[in-house]
């Protein structure tokens, strides 16, 4: 009916070690989603999996004293439908309270602001699949292949994208031949490496290794938190990162022109800690000062990973401007950091598209698109 606001439930929280950044980005989102177009259902994802209702005050949601906040254990279970929505019927959330299950809300799509595995790894995505429930961001292939590194870079070069020399090693293989593994990687990359769990985000057990002799250390920080990590050889350019918009009704994905984090000398690179909670001397630059020549290609090069890689919604590809002019990709992020300060939609306002207006973009582009097989 004319007039009636569309019911968003926001999931957040999550069983990841990015939890407290999901909530994070779930009180950004919180304080700026325009209410007169939309009502939103607060859904928390706990660290062992429940979802409970959740307050929906912003404020409670934010970095206190240097803490990032959490998923409450306890609250009223809310549970997904029963059974696959049909067309024309409404998909209805429920919530136990007590001893009873009642009706929570009638819902129209659902934003999952969760980042890191059970979230943006394609699970989720599956179990909304099977419930036919609409909801922003990309299908299950997609979430799956860009949360694991290694995958996404054989897309990437299948598709003739460049990018940084690896060598992925298995927990058990470098449990019965960590010499071996050190031979390869010396062999076939330049210092310094980067080791990074493959499929984990926002940094987390990233080290970078300036010498063969640290490798050992930085390798267990990886399998902390992941049992598959990457090696990469580092690459000699400038870090820039270009946000990314699937199109509208078929046209091409939409990219902005890109920015550039810079960080001080009291940083290696821009980890966990730099990111999040004001860990040495961080600079993020938008538009990035580059060429005119050097920002197309970027562009380019974004909505071509994005297209290649079967995205849906968003994405933010994260790229090096090496000095010879080549865009070499680094990472692609299927659900960025969203926070009002983060740089995807610092990206997006610098296009013109206010953080209410893209959060607006990105539930409607999710209620337009087909429910099924994707």
């Amino acid at each position: 009916m004319a007039g009636m606001k569309t019911t968003v439930a926001l999931l957040f929280g999550g069983r990841s070690g990015e939890h407290g950044i999901s909530c994070v980005t779930a009180g950004g989102v919180l304080a700026a989603i325009d209410r007169t177009r939309y009502d939103v259902i607060p859904i928390g994802v706990t660290r062992d999996g429940r979802y409970v209702l959740v307050s929906d005050d912003p404020e409670h949601w934010r970095i206190t004293d240097g803490k990032a906040p959490e998923v409450p254990a306890d609250g009223d279970e809310v549970l997904l439908p029963a059974g696959a929505h049909r067309p024309g019927e409404p998909i209805v959330l429920r919530v136990i309270r007590g001893d009873r299950v009642e009706t929570l809300a009638e819902i129209d799509v659902l934003f999952p602001l969760l980042h890191g595995p059970y979230g943006e790894d394609g699970t989720l995505q599956g179990a909304l699949d099977l419930l036919d429930v609409p909801y922003v961001g990309s299908g299950v292939l997609a979430s799956a292949v860009c949360m694991d590194k290694a995958a996404t870079k054989t897309a990437l070069r299948a598709a003739g994208i460049p990018c940084a020399p690896d060598v992925v090693v298995r927990e058990d293989e470098w449990a019965q031949d960590a010499q071996g593994v050190l031979d390869r990687v010396r062999r076939d990359l330049e210092l310094p490496w980067f080791v990074k769990p493959a499929r984990a985000g926002s940094s987390l057990g990233v080290t970078k290794v300036s010498d063969p002799a640290e490798l050992d250390h930085a390798m267990k920080t990886a399998f902390a938190e992941d049992p598959k990590v990457l090696i990469e050889a580092g690459v000699a350019g400038r870090e820039v990162e270009c946000g990314v918009l699937a199109g509208r009704g078929g046209e091409a994905p939409r990219t902005t022109v890109p920015g550039e984090v810079r960080i001080g000398d009291d940083l290696e690179f821009y980890d966990y800690e730099s990111k999040y909670f004001g860990k040495g001397t961080v600079e993020i630059e938008v538009p990035a000062q580059l060429t005119g020549e050097q920002i197309a290609a970027v562009r380019a090069v974004a909505a071509h990973a994005f297209v290649s890689l079967g995205l849906e919604g968003l994405a933010r590809v994260d790229v090096f401007v090496a000095a010879d002019g080549r865009v070499v990709v680094n990472e692609v992020n299927t659900m960025p950091g969203f926070t009002p300060f983060s740089m995807f939609p610092v990206l997006w306002a610098n296009m013109g598209l206010d953080y209410a207006a893209l959060i607006a973009e990105l539930v409607e582009l999710a209620r337009a698109r087909r429910i099924g097989l994707r």
